[in-house]
């Protein structure tokens, strides 16, 4: 009778092992049917043709789509300007400017610094420009207009040039020399951020009105940066600065990203906050109402932020594709500040993660042709390559 009841427990145990053995996460069988069937490169249909701009995308469809894109990439969705930034640490980004050349009106390769040294204005960064890439790309029709910051100025450095109309003669003679010798049809500047709250902001229209002028005697065009609106620098640019430039500035480059952080997580770029941005730059009462929305290129962020316990950071493609490898259901919306986002627990610990969607996106080009205002695209290589098939 022992024997028995030890033979069959002994029968039980083998079953209950063959049959675990058939489920296990390792096995191969199973492996190979749920291996995802990764698409890339030139489709027959777009992301509208697939019907994949969805409130909350799935995330196995994020990660079979997300590398492909529409064959015809010389259609324009979006007709009003589009500017996207490339940069040297992103090669990528290189390649979608190429291939989506027909989308762009401007590309700003991230290039130039601005420095002074033993009383001189130099110029450093052009071991950074890639010459292959500038002769293949001029051969589309797009303007470039690589970006300019001040690095290595002191406070009286910056003083001097603030004050001094001779000194940012000086500045503009070293910004034209640099265009004219590599071709360039003008320059994406960025300083106001940089300087608001330290000088008074006269001195910044000021050197965005010099450096305009000294370049439109050349033929070269100022796109300049500027920042959003911020509870904590109300007036750091606001529609009283629009009013005094936008006749001598080509477009401005509206950095709408970047309203949450690490100590204040959440969205990238609520909408609301985009079009109150807008909105409070163009007041519908102001002058010039319809010229100074065309030269507002809309800010939108091709990146996304990891919040962790120790904080995170902003995450580019691959890293968000790695974190997506782990949601097995679709991703959340966040209905308030309209992005989407998910939460997971990994070996390294919890992530909440927001990053761009075709969804999100969209809704940003929506609001973008709704006001009437152009694009930037901060930046090209951050992102996934099937969110070009909405431009």
């Amino acid at each position: 009778m022992f024997k028995r009841v030890v033979l069959h427990f002994t029968l039980l145990v083998l079953f209950i092992c063959a049959a675990l053995s058939t489920i296990a996460p390792g096995n191969k069988a199973k492996g190979k049917s749920k291996q995802l069937k990764i698409k890339s490169g030139a489709q027959n249909e777009s992301v509208h043709d697939l019907n994949l701009i969805d409130v909350e995308p799935s995330a196995k469809e994020i990660l079979i789509n997300c590398q492909a894109y529409f064959k015809d990439t010389s259609i324009r969705n979006f007709n009003n300007t589009v500017l996207g930034y490339t940069t040297p640490w992103n090669s990528h980004g290189y390649n979608v400017a190429k291939i989506f050349s027909k989308k762009f009106d401007i590309v700003s390769p991230v290039w130039f610094q601005l420095i002074k040294q033993n009383g001189k204005y130099t110029i450093a960064g052009e071991q950074d420009i890639d010459s292959n890439w500038l002769n293949e790309f001029r051969r589309q029709d797009n303007a470039i207009l690589p970006r300019f910051v001040f690095e290595k100025f002191s406070d009286r450095d910056f003083s001097l040039m603030l004050s001094k109309s001779t000194e940012r003669t000086k500045v503009s003679k070293v910004i034209i020399n640099l265009c004219l010798q590599h071709g360039f049809e003008g320059i994406v500047l960025e300083y106001w951020s940089q300087l608001t709250g330290r000088v008074d902001n006269k001195f910044l229209v000021n050197l965005a009105v010099d450096i305009s002028k000294a370049l439109q005697e050349r033929n070269l065009k100022l796109v300049l940066v500027i920042p959003p609106m911020r509870k904590e620098l109300p007036n750091a640019f606001t529609d009283k600065e629009l009013d005094q430039l936008y006749t001598y500035v080509y477009a401005f480059s509206l950095m709408t990203y970047d309203y949450s952080s690490v100590h204040r997580p959440g969205a990238n770029a609520p909408l609301y906050w985009i079009r109150q941005t807008v909105e409070n730059l163009t007041p519908a009462n102001s002058r010039d109402f319809d010229e100074k929305r065309r030269k507002i290129l809309l800010g939108i962020n091709m990146y996304g932020n990891d919040y962790t316990p120790d904080g995170g950071g902003p995450i580019v493609a691959h890293q968000y594709l790695e974190l997506l490898g782990h949601v097995k259901k679709r991703l959340s919306y966040d209905e308030h500040d309209e992005e989407n986002f998910f939460e997971i627990r990994t070996s390294s610990g919890r992530h909440y993660v927001f990053y761009p969607t075709l969804y999100s996106i969209n809704e940003r080009i929506k609001l973008a042709q709704e006001m009437r205002v152009g694009i930037s695209i901060w930046e090209l290589g951050q992102g996934l390559d099937y969110f070009y098939d909405l431009f």
